[in-house]
């Protein structure tokens, strides 16, 4: 069983406070870059930004597996300067604008520091205090001298913290999965020609993962994501019933979600070689949200997929919260599903 140390820990770490807001991946590219490059046979960064690995194997005409996590995550653009410091945005990626006043962004390359910015509780009147504030009545004011260019991307300026079974980070959609794939290239079985789409764009759209999924033609492919939890209490007492996954239950696979019907055989493949290996796992319940896979699927001739995910507490808000035996229970899933892949699932149903 592969295992989650200081050196996991931190890397993730370096990944989720980096700036890589939809379109603009280049911190997180960089990273990945210098951590693949050691073990892979062949890396190349396509047209739209994504990070293309492969693995290659020993064995006679071996499965090509594609495993792909995005590296995008939510944020905000800069599309006006007020003047004074104060600047208009538009949301990247779906987020809640009750998330968003007071608090603090980094923008642009540098990180400059700013803060979202609405008119205060003590001047505004009842009725608007009954409202949600719409993104466009708010501001990111940098200060005075604070410099920002239209076109420039903006992140909630969380800070990765691990706090004792937990993490908590802004962006661990997706970052925990661009981990778990640095770590499956550092253990590839030889059985398989694997090959990882380190994605772009996937919160506008899914686009990185189509492209590179017509590049590797791959015989079946999984989507390594993060997946909202809706797993609070019940504040009026009753069962919970409507959770979409669980923190603490291991790996969601989904049989179906909003863009796609997963591979009935990859699903039932998963669920065997969870509990083959005795580990713990769950079925994403339906709801909203999707994956990579919706793209993959249809790229050339069809891909049969899957998706798998690390669920997560409060999506694309300024925080999230995982639990790291669930992101080393996904990270094992998927590579003893890896080892035990043959010929058997090439092909369609």
């Amino acid at each position: 069983m592969l295992s989650i140390g200081s050196s996991q820990i931190k890397l993730l770490e370096k990944l989720c406070n980096a700036m890589a807001v939809s379109g603009a991946e280049g911190e997180v590219r960089r990273i990945v870059l210098d951590e693949v490059k050691p073990y892979a046979d062949e890396v190349k960064v396509d047209a739209l930004g994504s990070v293309l690995v492969r693995k290659k194997s020993t064995a006679k005409k071996p499965l090509r597996v594609l495993l792909d996590a995005h590296m995008d995550e939510v944020g905000f653009m800069i599309v006006a300067d007020d003047g004074d410091g104060f600047f208009q945005f538009e949301t990247v990626g779906g987020i809640d604008p009750r998330h968003l006043v007071g608090k603090q962004v980094f923008v642009g390359k540098d990180h400059t520091v700013g803060v979202i910015g609405a008119k205060p509780i003590h001047m505004t009147t009842a009725s608007e205090r009954q409202n949600t504030i719409s993104v466009d009545s708010m501001r990111i004011d940098l200060g005075p001298e604070g410099k920002a260019k239209v076109g420039d991307r903006a992140t909630f300026a969380t800070k990765f913290k691990r706090v004792g079974p937990s993490i908590m980070s802004k962006s661990i959609d997706d970052r925990i999965g661009v981990a778990i794939l640095i770590e499956l290239l550092k253990h590839t079985p030889k059985n398989i020609e694997l090959c990882l789409a380190f994605s772009v764009q996937e919160e506008i759209g899914l686009r990185g993962a189509k492209v590179a999924a017509h590049y590797f033609n791959p015989d079946l492919a999984i989507a390594i994501d993060s997946t909202p939890s809706r797993d609070l209490p019940d504040y009026e007492g009753r069962e919970n019933i409507s959770y979409n996954t669980q923190l603490g239950l291991g790996p969601a696979i989904y049989p179906a979600h909003s863009p796609v019907i997963s591979d009935p055989r990859l699903v039932k493949f998963l669920a065997e070689t969870a509990e083959k290996h005795k580990i713990p796992y769950q079925f994403r319940q339906p709801g909203g949200g999707g994956t990579d896979a919706g793209a993959i699927q249809q790229t050339r001739a069809g891909v049969p997929v899957v998706s798998v995910s690390v669920p997560h507490r409060y999506t694309h808000s300024p925080v999230s919260v995982s639990r790291v035996d669930d992101w080393k229970n996904t990270l094992n899933l998927i590579h003893a599903a890896l080892k035990d892949m043959d010929s058997s699932l090439r092909g369609g149903r």
